[in-house]
């Protein structure tokens, strides 16, 4: 009897290694699993629709995205406190870029997602005061303050933007242009992506540039 608990003893001890291996493997694997559930899912895809959204703008006037097809449509994320924005302000490029995209018939929204409290967050009344300065020609403007549009676009900087077709499917998301730069001077040797995107369109051909890395202040959610 003796030698059959100790062998059974010695049996154990020689599977202990194996088991607590097999414990920490089943232990990682539910750790990967919990951490793919917590992952929040790719925002946003080119060549796919655009996801809804809707919300008051800053004139309280209601703006929801499927209501919009049959028009193209800029998402343009933004924060008047970022070098980054104000290169595009400042020097009115983004002004004339609305204005030009707008008398094309196009739906500019331009969007605060910072959260209270961040740098950039402004009241609605702020924003008007703002638009006025600066000559703003956005169709729109949306206080996303708890930040759901922001995260549900995956908009990342400040400017961040997005161009949907008349049938609401994203055809760019990315920068403004190809200068990484908050130097004004480069603008007008860069590339403005969005230009080209919203020319394209007009013209019923295919956005040869689709898709690009945005630069710019971190969204203050």
């Amino acid at each position: 009897m003796k030698t059959l608990v100790m062998a059974a003893l010695a049996l154990m001890m020689l599977g202990a290694p194996a088991f607590a291996e097999h414990h920490e493997m089943k232990h990682e694997m539910h750790a990967e699993k919990a951490a793919e559930k917590t992952m929040a899912p790719s925002a946003v895809v080119v060549g796919e629709p655009a996801p809804e959204f809707m919300l008051n703008d800053i004139n309280d006037e209601h703006v929801m995205l499927s209501a919009l097809k049959g028009k193209v449509v800029v998402l343009e994320w933004t924060n008047s406190g970022c070098p980054y924005v104000r290169k595009h302000y400042d020097s009115k490029n983004m002004q004339s870029l609305q204005e030009e995209a707008t008398k094309d018939g196009v739906v500019w929204v331009s969007i605060n997602s910072g959260a209270e409290g961040k740098e950039g967050f402004v009241t609605a009344e702020e924003a008007k005061t703002l638009m006025e300065k600066e000559g703003s020609h956005a169709t729109h403007m949306l206080l996303d303050t708890n930040g759901a549009i922001g995260k549900l676009y995956g908009a990342k900087t400040t400017p961040h933007m997005f161009v949907i077709d008349k049938e609401g499917v994203l055809v760019y998301a990315g920068a403004i242009d190809s200068d990484n730069s908050f130097k004004p001077e480069a603008i007008k040797d860069a590339t403005n992506y969005v230009r080209e995107a919203l020319n394209a369109l007009k013209e019923g051909k295919p956005v040869e540039v689709s898709e690009t890395a945005p630069y710019g202040c971190g969204v203050k959610y």
